[in-house]
């Protein structure tokens, strides 16, 4: 009788995913989610000490609302803009974060705290540049890249610019100094080369290089290096150095499997330093114990599992690099806290994305959450539902506009705008006529039919439609066919 239950939840929830707008749905839902958890458990976390230090118990709670509504209007924009748009400012917007970062640099500009200097003191509010360039970074690497494949560029063009311009970029962060987001940016460039088709020896020997410069820079400055003999050594100093690190492990023991109930943690009074920011996980499992940890470990599960499928299914090259780039750097960046939480790793001070507070990483990760919400409505069978006027509540309640159906004529007419090179147009084939023979009748004893052009465009379809399925279908690139979702569609709904 177990068995008849699961069936049919399982059944429903497979062909609830199979349904188009299934990933759209569940990046708005977890973004939704996570967001609210994270405004929950700041409100706990960090009650204590904003009333400690004089102000209202809500103050940072405040702070964190005010930018997720304005990170809830980024990830609306992100989810209207053109893709086209998207591509066109991609540059101009990386550029503009890179000025930021130097701005950022110089006294009486950028505002100093605790002896770095990286934040814009805006008088209600602090923003950081370095979570802008994250995202700008994402962009212009994945626009820049797909553009080369197209021209089948070499792997040095595909190199530069972009790695010089990830390393300046890497370089102006150290120079904060910050540590942690020099790791994001990291995982950002690696993202990129990797899914952008580097090859794997080459891959390997900038990893390993990047890892060796990420071991030097934390051995350089005084407190990442007391980090590391921390990690190392936790016994030598544990009400010091490694005082932290314990604290936060001490919380997810308190908690046990229930927790000791929302707003009842131990650690949040005075006794954990930074516990709504860097170790706010460790504040879960003491209040919301084993079980609300895995709730974030599921959300996060989730997330990477659908990110990783907008990008197999996406047919534009660009929209699958942006797709899962930005899927290893927030799944990536969310293990690295978890990690250094429960001491698996050294502590590097990046936050839970959404859930730590910080405004502009809140802000900055709802809006790499509406692009990739964006991807999700450019999936083919979610622009052939979508132009079929199958738009979900959740479309029509926010009545965004129907994604663009891609044509090889507009595709060149872009190609040629950007100045790349355009591919010959294909010549349909005649009676009788051999591909790649250039011949009609005489030396084939084959039976000579005519190919009718609509269904090459149908067979091609389905052919692009089955490479972008496999994970080496990221590291290579493909124009968009003519009317390819609505093709893809149709057959699909006469195969059932």
């Amino acid at each position: 009788m177990t068995e008849k239950a699961r069936k049919p939840t399982a059944t429903w929830f497979g062909a609830w995913l199979a349904r188009p707008l299934a990933d759209f749905h569940l990046v708005v839902t977890i973004a939704a989610l996570l967001t609210t958890l994270g405004l929950v458990m700041v409100l706990s976390a960090s009650s204590v000490e904003s009333y400690a230090d004089g102000g209202s118990a809500y103050k940072l709670f405040i702070q964190q609302a005010l930018f997720a509504v304005i990170g809830a209007v980024l990830f609306y924009l992100a989810l209207r803009l053109p893709l086209r748009r998207l591509r066109q400012l991609s540059f101009p917007m990386f550029a503009g974060s890179v000025l930021l970062l130097v701005l950022v640099l110089i006294p009486g500009i950028g505002s100093q705290v605790q002896g770095s200097r990286r934040w814009f003191d805006l008088g209600f509010a602090s923003v950081q540049p370095s979570e802008v360039v994250k995202v700008t970074l994402i962009i212009w690497g994945a626009h820049l890249l797909a553009a080369r494949r197209s021209e089948h560029a070499n792997y040095k063009d595909i190199m530069v610019p972009l790695v010089p311009a990830g390393l300046l970029a890497c370089l102006l962060v150290v120079l904060e100094p910050n540590l942690s987001t020099t790791i994001a940016l990291g995982l950002i460039l690696a993202a990129l080369l990797w899914f952008g088709g580097l090859p794997v020896r080459l891959f390997v020997t900038i990893a390993v290089s990047g890892v060796i410069a990420a071991g030097v820079l934390a051995l350089s400055a005084g407190y990442r290096s007391d980090r590391m003999r921390a990690f190392f050594n936790p016994g030598d100093d544990p009400q010091g150095i490694g005082y932290q690190a314990r604290q936060a492990l001490f919380s997810l023991a308190d908690g046990g499997i229930w927790g000791r109930g929302l707003g009842q943690s131990r650690a949040k009074w005075s006794y954990l330093p930074n516990a709504h920011n860097d170790f706010i996980f460790a504040i879960i499992g003491e209040e919301l114990g084993f079980l609300g940890c895995a709730l974030v470990l599921g959300l996060l599960a989730l997330f990477a599992h659908t990110g990783l499928r907008i990008a197999s299914r996406s047919v534009d090259p660009f929209l699958r690099l942006l797709t899962a780039t930005a899927t290893f750097w927030i799944t990536g960046q969310a293990l690295i806290n978890i990690g250094y939480v429960v001491g698996l790793l050294p502590v590097t001070g990046l936050q839970l994305p959404l859930v730590s507070a910080g405004g502009s990483s809140l802000a900055i990760t709802l809006l790499m959450f509406g692009i990739i919400a964006s991807a999700a409505r450019h999936e083919p069978e979610a622009v052939a539902a979508l132009h079929a006027g199958q738009d979900g509540r959740m479309s029509r309640l926010l009545r965004l506009p129907r994604p663009e159906v891609y044509s090889t004529a507009r595709a060149q007419a872009a190609r040629g705008r950007s100045g790349l090179r355009a591919a010959p147009p294909r010549r349909e084939l005649g009676a009788g006529e051999r591909r790649g023979t250039g011949r009609r009748g005489g030396s084939d004893p084959a039976p000579r039919r005519s190919i009718d052009s609509d269904s090459a465009r149908r067979r091609a379809a389905d052919t692009g439609r089955r490479e972008s399925r496999t994970t080496s279908s990221w590291r290579s690139t493909r124009a968009w066919e003519p009317n390819y979702p609505m093709t893809h569609a149709r057959e699909r709904g006469n195969s059932r």
